[in-house]
Formats: C-alpha cells, sequence, structure tokens
C-alpha cells in the first residue's frame, strides 16, 4: 500500500479520498475546512494541518480544488504549500480542471524542485465518484502515468494517457466546452419549440434517438424538462472552464472560438441571474426568465 495525500476534500474530493482509504493506503488529508476531514479522519486517515504537512513523506500527493486561485495556493505558498513538503521520491497529481497555462507553470516549479508531475483532470460527476468510475486524462511522462495507474484505478473506470503534461487539462478542457455547448443549445431549441408550439417532451424523446444526439446531450435535456438542477457540475464553474478553454484554445485576446465564446457568455449571463450554484442543467432558465 502506498503513502498518499490528499488535498481537496469538496463533494469529489472527500469521495475520491474516501476510495483510496478504503484501499489501504496509509491517507493524510488536508482541507481549507479542516471539519470537512472528520469523517476520514474517523476511518484512519491523518488530518494535516497545512498541503506541505500533508505532503511529508507522501510517494502521491493528489489536489482536487476548485480553480486556479487555490491551486496555487495549495502547492506554491511558502509556507504552507505542498510543493516544498514534495520527497525527491513523490509524485505530484492535479486533478483539478485548470487553466493550461497554470499547469504547466505548476509543472515546470515541480521539475525545478526536483519531482514529477501529471494533470490527471477527470469526466464525471458525483455519481461516478461514488461508484469509482470516473474518467481521467492524463498528461506525462510514460513512466510517471504508469505509476500513477494504480492509484488512479482505485477511483475511476479508465485512465486515457493524452500526452505530455498539460495535454490531459487540455482534452479536458475540450469536454466541458462540448458539453456547454450542447447543453446551451438544447436549451435553446427546447425554448424555442415550446413558442413553436411543439410538445417539447416529445420532441426531446425523438431527437434523442437520432445520430445526431449526444448522450449528454439528451440527458441534459431530460433534467431541463423536469427542472432537475441539483449541482452535481454547477454553471459557475462551466463558465470558469469555458473561460480556461478561451485562454488555452483561442487566439491572443480570446478571439478565434466563437461558439465557446457565446456559450460563456450564455453561462455568465446564468450566474449573473443567480443561477450559478445550480446545475448546468438550469442554463435553461436564461431563456424562460
Amino acid at each position: 500500500m502506498a503513502r498518499i495525500a490528499f488535498l481537496g476534500l469538496g463533494a469529489m474530493g472527500s469521495r475520491m479520498a474516501a476510495h483510496l482509504l478504503a484501499a489501504g493506503h496509509e491517507l493524510a488529508v488536508w482541507n481549507r475546512e479542516a471539519a470537512k476531514a472528520a469523517p476520514l479522519v474517523a476511518n484512519g486517515a491523518r488530518l494535516a494541518a497545512t498541503p506541505r504537512q500533508a505532503a511529508l513523506r507522501a510517494e502521491f500527493v493528489l489536489s482536487m480544488v476548485r480553480d486556479d486561485a487555490a491551486s496555487r495556493a495549495v502547492w506554491m505558498d511558502g509556507e504552507s504549500g505542498a510543493l516544498a513538503g514534495l520527497g525527491p521520491n513523490a509524485l505530484a497529481i492535479e486533478c483539478s480542471t485548470l487553466s493550461l497555462s497554470w499547469v504547466q507553470a505548476l509543472a515546470r516549479a515541480c521539475a525545478e524542485a526536483g519531482s514529477a508531475f501529471i494533470d490527471a483532470p477527470l469526466a464525471g460527476s458525483r455519481p461516478q465518484a461514488e461508484a469509482k468510475a470516473l474518467v481521467f486524462f492524463v498528461g506525462g511522462k510514460p513512466d510517471d502515468v504508469s505509476r500513477a495507474r494504480p492509484v488512479l484505478g482505485e477511483l475511476g473506470a479508465a485512465i486515457h494517457h493524452a500526452g505530455d503534461v498539460g495535454a490531459g487539462m487540455a482534452f479536458k478542457l475540450a469536454v466541458n466546452t462540448l458539453l456547454a455547448v450542447q447543453a446551451g443549445l438544447m436549451a435553446e431549441l427546447i425554448c424555442g419549440l415550446g413558442r413553436a408550439g411543439q410538445d417539447t417532451a416529445r420532441a426531446i424523446e425523438i431527437i434523442g434517438q437520432t445520430p445526431v444526439c449526444a448522450p449528454a446531450a439528451k440527458i441534459a435535456a431530460e433534467m431541463m424538462l423536469k427542472g432537475a438542477f441539483a449541482p452535481l457540475f454547477p454553471i459557475e464553474l462551466v463558465e470558469k472552464d469555458l473561460g480556461y478553454a478561451q485562454s488555452a484554445f483561442g487566439e491572443p485576446g480570446g478571439q478565434g472560438l466563437p461558439l465557446t465564446q457565446a456559450a460563456r457568455a450564455l453561462f455568465h449571463r446564468a450566474v449573473e441571474a443567480g443561477f450559478g450554484g445550480e446545475h448546468f442543467s438550469a442554463i435553461v432558465k436564461t431563456y424562460r426568465d
């Protein structure tokens, strides 16, 4: 069994850390709100006061946090950051969805400190985390990816080596962009069909059986019709990821990605309307309200 540190115990991280603990690994955990670690500590995890303390002696250090700012604080803080606690044989694994530029900067910082690094963002939400059915997109050296596979295998159903460092994050941003564009278009079609006097539920049922409709788009549309807006993947995080995609894939100034730009504007409007904490299917409210 391995010595593992897990940083960030939100909705996803707490579930992932619990699987590692159940598998018998020696687990140190850190979270900004220490109280969230209580269930893990009760089952044998060690609560660390800082990311640096969690990383001490760890063979693998995983991070699952909200955004670039949180990742930067977790890894790079001069006094408490995990990077300062990494040993020479430790492997840093960033599972958060972040900007490509920050992931590349973090990889350089790890290399300068003599530590190995891979980016391993994932597809899936809380149900997939519960079921150990996450899909990982991994960027890094082949040896480092191979070393991480047994650990990631405790958490997911598939591990795709996308390429060098940063490739995993690029693939994840592309996946989230595709999801956002499809969800936004489904919301637009549902409301447009309704204005045209059509039975929207019947329309989605039929459209969902055609080759042009992706499974994720059909599920999103069905959730919109049911009003199922529990925040598995909140609108505000989709908007954040679309901004990262614009920076990663666009021309200087964020141009050259008209569909991504339009989708981000739509999701930003939803955040401003107060829907940011709801599931991305609530994007349909921007058309209704």
